[in-house]
């Protein structure tokens, strides 16, 4: 299971890096959410987390850490409302600029009949 988890993390960092690399905006910003799942899923993993014991130090001689969870969570959060502003940045642009490269710069490449 770990090593399935570890190359779910690899193929999500790795997409995540090719496509945050593209120079249109859209697989940028796709990129960055593929490399955010990454980020989450890897912390979610390090907490050890542990099935049908409680969240907090009781009597219990087992419990889980809630840490990870609670920062898993919050990642989650930021990174929703960090993707909207960079669409919403990036429909601007495309409405400003009239193209979506990342650089504002039209290539003459893309007129050439292939």
């Amino acid at each position: 299971m770990e090593a399935l988890i570890a190359l779910v993390i690899g193929v999500l960092t790795a997409s995540g890096v090719f496509l945050a690399l593209r120079g249109q905006t859209f697989p940028v910003v796709l990129g960055l959410t593929f490399l955010s799942y990454a980020v989450n899923l890897f912390l979610f993993v390090m907490g050890r987390l542990a099935i049908g014991v409680p969240p907090v130090i009781a009597d219990a001689a087992a419990y889980t850490d809630p840490l990870p969870q609670a920062l898993v969570l919050t990642a989650i959060v930021i990174g929703f409302g960090m993707t909207a502003f960079v669409i919403v940045l990036a429909l601007k642009a495309r409405a400003e600029l009239g193209n979506d490269h990342v650089d504002g710069l039209h290539s003459e490449e893309e007129d050439a009949p292939r």
